[in-house]
């Protein structure tokens, strides 16, 4: 696979508790030269990444991160919010107590009313793997499927395990009118390129870009 295919796939993802304004600029400035789909940062740096980047490079954030027991009104006033602010994309986290007592109709509500706080930006439903059981992966993906999301996501990169192979390949089995991102742990070329033949459409990660202006 062509490394400008890979980079094209890649959200350049900075979301350090920590991070700088400085550390902001680097991702923005890399994304735009390594043509990246999106830079992935937290909602503080929305705005000034906005202005700084302008229509170069699409801008992601998060939102119930990464815990993902906000209510969903405050979820849905993030969204709102970060989209005002410039955001073309939001990532949001689901309520994994709710998977496990197995409040689907709930989850789906919510992500429902966070989409329509989206407006037009896309929306990334983020179920944090490492957490759930097959089966809750399995009813996630129906879940999302029946929602107006347009991606599953894997996980946070906060967790105890980031994507796995093999929950691509899961959700490529459950998963036929959404797209896929693999985010978490995707530390080589190699890793990124299996994941993308697995059927991941996006790859939330901090490493690939700058393993590519090595080569």
């Amino acid at each position: 696979m062509e490394i400008n295919e890979i980079l094209s796939k890649v959200d350049h993802t900075l979301l350090s508790v920590t991070a700088t304004w400085d550390d902001i600029r680097q991702i923005c400035d890399e994304g735009i030269k390594y043509g990246a789909a999106s830079i992935c940062i937290p909602p503080c740096f929305v705005g000034q990444a906005k202005d700084y980047v302008g229509e170069r490079i699409k801008i992601c954030t998060v939102i119930g991160f990464p815990n993902g027991y906000n209510t969903a009104d405050v979820k849905a006033y993030e969204a709102k919010t970060a989209v005002k602010d410039g955001a073309d994309e939001i990532d949001m986290v689901i309520n994994r107590g709710d998977v496990k007592a197995k409040k689907y109709a709930s989850i789906l509500k919510e992500i429902n009313k966070i989409k329509d706080a989206c407006g037009g930006a896309l929306l990334k439903v983020i179920i944090e793997t490492c957490d759930l059981t097959e089966e809750e992966k399995i009813n996630m993906c129906r879940v999302v499927e029946q929602s107006d999301a347009d991606f599953i996501k894997t996980s946070t990169g906060f967790g105890s395990a980031g994507a796995k192979l093999s929950d691509i390949e899961l959700f490529a089995q459950n998963i036929k009118t959404k797209k896929i991102k693999a985010a978490g742990g995707i530390s080589s070329l190699d890793d990124a390129e299996k994941m993308i033949a697995a059927g991941a459409d996006r790859l939330g990660t901090s490493r690939i870009i700058r393993l590519a202006a090595k080569l």
